[in-house]
């Protein structure tokens, strides 16, 4: 096997993990944030601010999951901003982003397994009443907002989550240290979930919305790609967090980045986003 061959089976087995670690840690993520909501919509145990730290709880985990192999981007919105404005390889964006909702969408379907006898009870005829376990409607499905109150919500929730990861992961600023990173992001979640959680249920997240979608509509929720009012909205939380992302990160980039003094490089990208 010649040297070429060998440095690209490297390359590929190197992004075949890289892969595994998203899809691993989008599932810890989505386990802990879609079994949480199941519990208080369904089981009626817990309230909005129990969902708010487990959805931070799990971001959390996530990234220390996956953190050291990735950097654990968990979410393709955030892919996206980090190959847009700070290197990372734009021929990895779709498999990272194919990962992630794969990750979300196995969670999915082990919490709808888990919880199959608790779902029926709430809901036998699985409607929009418990579809916001898997993913999220306008105004939680109950609040007077609509299809395009719910885009703003998604973009303008992303954009504040990219331009404060951006912030959290430039060394050049006040990165957090000694491994407390994912607490800081996880705290991040649950500080949007608790400011921004009421008109769109807050996905900020593509991967963390369509994975569990798509379970819930193969487990029996006919209506997963509309809201309330019968729209079609599956398609707000992909792209109001796209939108939202590259905001936040490109503001990020020329209010505050752009301003900082000389220092050690990033460590946002990693040898292997070359």
């Amino acid at each position: 096997m010649t040297g070429v061959a060998v440095a690209e089976r490297l390359n590929r087995m190197g992004l075949a993990g890289e892969l595994i670690a998203e899809f691993v840690g989008t599932m810890v993520l989505v386990l802990f944030g879609a079994g949480v909501v199941a519990q208080v919509v369904a089981a009626g145990l817990g309230d909005h601010d129990s969902i708010a730290w487990a959805w931070g709880i799990g971001v959390a985990l996530g990234i220390y999951v996956a953190g050291r192999t990735t950097g654990a981007h968990l979410n393709p919105a955030v892919t996206l901003g980090f190959a847009a404005f700070r290197g990372f390889a734009w021929r990895k964006v779709v498999p990272y982003s194919l990962a992630q909702t794969a990750g979300a969408f196995v969670a999915a379907l082990l919490v709808r397994w888990n919880y199959t006898e608790v779902l029926a009870m709430a809901d036998p005829g699985h409607t929009v009443k418990t579809q916001i376990v898997f993913s999220t409607l306008p105004g939680n499905g109950t609040l007077p907002v609509g299809l395009w109150g719910g885009l703003r919500d998604q973009i303008l929730g992303t954009a504040i989550l990219l331009f404060v990861i951006f912030a959290l992961s430039d060394t050049r600023n006040m990165a957090p240290s000694a491994n407390l990173g994912p607490v800081v992001i996880g705290l991040l979640i649950v500080g949007i979930g608790m400011s921004f959680g009421a008109d769109a249920g807050y996905a900020i997240n593509p991967a963390r919305d369509f994975g569990p979608r798509l379970a819930s509509f193969l487990t029996g929720y006919g209506g997963a790609w509309r809201d309330q009012y019968g729209d079609l909205y599956f398609w707000v939380p992909i792209v109001g967090p796209v939108i939202g992302g590259l905001i936040g990160a490109g503001l990020y980039q020329a209010c505050i980045a752009r301003f900082l003094p000389p220092g050690e490089d990033r460590d946002s990208v990693k040898p292997s986003d070359a």
